[in-house]
């Protein structure tokens, strides 16, 4: 089943609402950069991956690895929406001795394909899930999202470099572009620009969107599968705490939650906006 584009804006508006009571049950946690991400996870899980509980585990399913682990209420919400966990659980974020742990943590919950939170290792790990597809003749796809902060880390590098070497086509890398990292913002800690042209230059297929638009977020990852010969990378610029007015762009919401009175002006503005 594919998903019109504006059933997949009110999901990933609907998810908004579900990160913004997951941590607010936790009384910790990273708004900011899960709000940023979900529209462009959202379209990838119901119509790129199309992950559904029965092929889960199928060997021949399409991977994804959250590389930015901070994000992870996002990709926890998805997860809640799509039946792979309950919205029960969801209200467990972080959590001593749940599954749904504040980065992601394969040994809790089998449906994440890779443990991360450490910065800059989730790509090397994509890389090598695409690696063996190839060697394995395989034709599932892996996907990864990495944060801008993220690509300060000189293992990101590493992995930029070898993926175009061997000709990984099978490997679409999201940057989730939101400008800001905990520390302020990315241009002032470490500037990463100009970034489109350093990925041209290490040969990948680079593609920029803005990661609000549904329209655009399926143009590229339709002109991601249809290449050959190299890996995809879609920087998507996209904003901090996108569609909580006063999440929106505000390095203090990298890594805190809200309060009770944050909560609810929150999640007003997102029923507002689903209405």
């Amino acid at each position: 089943m594919m998903y019109s584009l504006s059933e997949l804006q009110k999901i990933a508006n609907e998810l908004r609402i579900d990160i913004i009571k997951a941590l607010h049950a936790a009384k910790s946690g990273h708004p900011g950069g899960s709000l940023s991400a979900i529209d462009i996870l959202t379209y990838l899980f119901f119509n790129e991956i199309k992950r559904t509980k029965e092929n889960a585990f199928d060997p021949d399913r399409d991977r994804f690895v959250l590389s930015k682990g901070h994000g992870v209420p996002a990709l926890y919400a998805l997860f809640a929406r799509l039946g792979l966990i309950t919205r029960d659980e969801l209200m467990n974020l972080r959590l001593l001795g749940s599954r749904i742990q504040g980065h992601p943590s394969f040994l809790d919950l089998p449906y994440v394909e890779a443990s991360t939170g450490s910065l800059g290792q989730g790509l090397s790990i994509a890389v090598g899930m695409a690696m063996a597809g190839k060697l394995d003749r395989k034709k599932y796809r892996v996907y990864c999202m990495i944060g801008d902060g993220e690509t300060q880390e000189g293992q990101i590098w590493e992995a930029f470099l070898s993926a175009p070497k061997f000709k990984l086509d099978n490997l679409c890398v999201i940057l989730d572009y939101n400008k800001s990292q905990i520390d302020g913002y990315t241009s002032d800690v470490l500037n990463i620009e100009p970034y489109v042209d350093k990925l041209k230059a290490f040969n990948w297929h680079t593609l920029e969107i803005n990661g609000h638009n549904f329209e655009e977020i399926k143009s590229a990852f339709g002109s991601a599968k249809k290449l050959k010969g190299k890996p995809t990378i879609i920087v998507a610029h996209t904003v901090k705490g996108k569609s909580v007015s006063f999440m929106e762009d505000k390095i203090e919401w990298h890594g805190k939650s809200p309060n009770d009175e944050e909560t609810k002006l929150a999640l007003k503005e997102l029923e507002e906006l689903i209405k």
